[in-house]
């Protein structure tokens, strides 16, 4: 299976090879786990729509199950797809800051597993500007799960010589995209029908950003 990588480049990021997408698609299509790079930190990528994928990132993980896990999308459509209905401030959010750092909790379409959502019934997006993360979304067929390449507990992985160390040959594929300058995580944003938004969790992008963008003051 040859998946096109031709996206934009980030800041020099360059995007996987055609051989290198080949290699992640036969392994997400088979259910097994890639590590690749995105804007912030090195992912663990699954195929969002395979049971035994998503039960393999609980497991190398060490990650508590009722923690939901979040998605990248390959673009806007892809990210709302997943949801059964879309508030409006998340189409503003989404037209400021994706692609980008920023991770929307949407209300979870029905058919999505448990894992993915969280305990609001909202599971949590974004679409990366990073190349490969982009493409291998597109490989898994639009989303790829995007938790941090790292055993629960742990700093998030900068290298991939770190997600190496924590998962070996449990994961199928790396995806080699340097050495990674995120300091923060992607902010993560739920909606709510009295506040309106609120901050799951801070991260690169600021409320006062977030605020501005929806004509709110912070």
């Amino acid at each position: 299976m040859m998946v096109s990588c031709d996206l934009p480049e980030l800041d020099g990021a360059e995007p996987p090879t055609l051989k290198e997408c080949a290699e992640a698609a036969a392994a997400l299509q088979a259910g097994r786990l890639v590590v690749f790079p995105t804007e912030t930190f090195y992912a663990l990528g699954g195929h969002p729509m395979q049971p035994e994928a998503l039960a393999a990132i609980v497991q190398v993980k060490g990650r508590d199950p009722e923690k939901p896990i979040a998605l990248i999308a390959a673009d806007n459509a892809a990210a709302f797809s997943i949801a059964h209905q879309i508030p409006a401030d998340a189409h503003l959010l989404a037209e400021a800051f994706w692609p980008g750092p920023l991770t929307l909790v949407l209300p979870a379409r029905d058919g999505l597993n448990d894992v993915l959502i969280g305990p609001t019934g909202g599971v949590g997006v974004r679409v990366s500007p990073h190349p490969a993360a982009r493409a291998l979304a597109a490989a898994a067929g639009g989303l790829i799960t995007a938790t941090s390449a790292n055993l629960s507990g742990r700093p998030p992985a900068r290298t991939l010589i770190e997600a190496r160390q924590s998962f070996g040959p449990r994961v199928s594929v790396y995806i080699d995209g340097g050495a990674l300058a995120g300091d923060a995580p992607s902010t993560v944003v739920e909606f709510d029908d009295s506040a309106g938004f609120r901050i799951v969790r801070a991260g690169v992008i600021g409320g006062d950003a977030i605020a501005a963008a929806l004509g709110r003051r912070p």
